[in-house]
């Protein structure tokens, strides 16, 4: 199994991030390797937003498409992500939110495995670098979603 963790600021307000990360139709717009994203269902009630939804990522012809359930805890500042299927064997990943000075620290962790033992391992030998690919993506969107006018 692959693991990892980020700490991050990024510039904008906890409310934009959050409203961004579970924006998940627009992954392709900015997030390496995913060519689609799919909201299925989406629910809100005053302590959650759960969502379930399908990312396609890859390359071209090879691609893959997973499900899976993302759960936002308004309260704890936390968003969960889970598979349900495709070819994720397992997935955990983690987003902890916490505003300091209309900036947000993220704290991105990730745990997963692949169902095809020969990706698992190329995955796990460029894991690390592709996860800062990601996190810089949401960082570069975020400042030019939400840059501040001085």
């Amino acid at each position: 199994m692959s693991s990892a963790s980020i700490k991050k600021i990024i510039h904008c307000s906890k409310k934009n991030l959050v409203d961004m990360i579970l924006d998940i139709e627009k992954y392709p717009e900015f997030v390496p390797w995913c060519l689609e994203g799919k909201i299925y269902q989406k629910k809100e009630t005053k302590d959650f937003i759960e969502i379930n939804a399908d990312l396609k990522v890859g390359k071209k012809i090879i691609n893959e498409t997973y499900s899976s359930l993302v759960l936002y805890s308004k309260k704890k500042n936390l968003i969960n992500v889970t598979n349900i299927e495709g070819p994720l064997k397992y997935l955990k990943n983690e987003w902890k939110l916490k505003e300091v000075n209309n900036q947000t620290l993220l704290e991105f962790n990730i745990e997963f495995e692949l169902k095809n033992s020969l990706l698992n391992m190329i995955m796990k030998n460029s894991f690390n670098f592709g996860l800062n690919r990601i996190v810089n993506a949401f960082e570069k969107r975020a400042i030019k979603l939400f840059k501040q006018i001085s």
